[in-house]
């Protein structure tokens, strides 16, 4: 585990990789991924005044504003394993709360390193995620071109029969999910471009290929 610091924001679609990437630097470098769906659930489980605050707006059925969102990043980010970095998957999504991580971070004196937006075509992208299924008896996750089971209609692991998909990858809602992506990110652009943080690097390329360019672009190849 390298001591090299570095703080990171991912920025790309839905089925783009960030997830898969965020944690291969974690594994390797130390940088803790700051997932913010991952931060939502753990404020609201440990109980915190931001979490019970999140936890009432999510049970009013409204969605969690930016200050909400950039209070429970502020408390993560106050933990030791994030004084030499992490990497943020899934926020900011918008300008508004780009603005607020950047004010954040003034405050602690630890501005960004880099914003890498992992680039994949839509139409590669609807490939990618409506061919995903899983195991209904072990969640194990398979995909039609990617990664199908080694004997067809059977689970790998605990030789289940019935598969099902996620509601949230079916062609008209990945769809809608990738326009919902442009609308909001898109923005994001422009603004990292004009501070010179934004890095583009393929998504499309092989997992270890893609790992490789995003530590050139952070300076540590």
């Amino acid at each position: 585990m390298t001591e090299t610091a570095r703080r990171i924001v991912l920025l790309g679609p839905p089925g783009g990789g960030k997830g898969t990437q965020a944690k291969r630097l974690e594994d390797k470098h130390g940088w803790p991924q700051l997932s913010t769906g991952d931060i939502l659930r753990k404020a609201i489980k440990d109980g915190t005044p931001l979490g019970q605050r999140v936890k009432a707006t999510i049970d009013a059925g409204k969605l969690v504003s930016d200050d909400e969102i950039m209070g429970v990043i502020a408390e993560r980010m106050d933990q030791p394993d994030c004084v030499n970095g992490f990497v943020l998957d899934g926020v900011p999504r918008t300008l508004g709360q780009a603005s607020a991580l950047e004010s954040l971070l003034a405050e602690k004196g630890t501005p960004l390193d880099a914003v890498i937006e992992l680039r994949v075509p839509d139409e590669r992208l609807l490939e990618r995620l409506t061919g995903r299924f899983f195991c209904a008896q072990c969640n194990a996750n398979y995909h039609e071109t990617f990664h199908p089971p080694q004997t067809e209609g059977v689970c790998d692991h605990c030789g289940g029969t019935e598969f099902k998909r996620r509601s949230d990858d079916m062609p008209e809602t990945v769809k809608g999910r990738l326009e919902a992506y442009h609308e909001q990110t898109e923005p994001l652009k422009p603004f990292y471009e004009s501070r010179d943080l934004l890095r583009v690097v393929d998504g499309t390329m092989d997992m270890d290929d893609v790992t490789a360019e995003m530590e050139r672009v952070v300076g540590l190849l």
